[in-house]
């Protein structure tokens, strides 16, 4: 009923820069948190960043002052703008959101895209 699509992975030297969209689509009344997650190659996956449905965002540290979420309730789109790139941010990169739908509950849904694949060459 609801699709994340993510958006705008590549390659990209290290130093280089991205900025990564997730679009959220289907029957839905309110979003309320979406976050990034990435998950490494031989690593379990972690946070990158929050942003509440107000955009107040948060950062794990390893990502603060490089990386910035926000997002465009008006386009259902959390975006990552991901600055000075180092060759341990190479990852599959994931949207997540809470979704209440328009025929559910009150009670949100999360929901989780498919991934996009970030490359920083070395």
């Amino acid at each position: 009923q609801v699709q994340l699509v993510e958006s705008g992975g590549g390659l990209v030297q290290p130093g280089g820069s991205l900025r990564l969209s997730c679009a959220a689509s289907g029957s839905i009344r309110r979003i309320d948190d979406m976050a990034w997650y990435r998950q490494a190659p031989g690593k379990e996956r972690e946070l990158v960043a929050i942003i509440s449905s107000v955009g107040y965002p948060h950062y794990a540290a390893s990502m603060l002052g490089r990386f910035t979420i926000s997002r465009d309730n008006g386009k259902n789109t959390v975006y990552l703008q991901m600055n000075s790139l180092k060759p341990e941010d190479k990852a599959v990169y994931y949207c997540k959101a809470d979704v209440v739908t328009d025929s559910g509950s009150a009670r949100s849904v999360e929901v989780w895209g498919q991934g996009t694949l970030v490359t920083v060459s070395s």
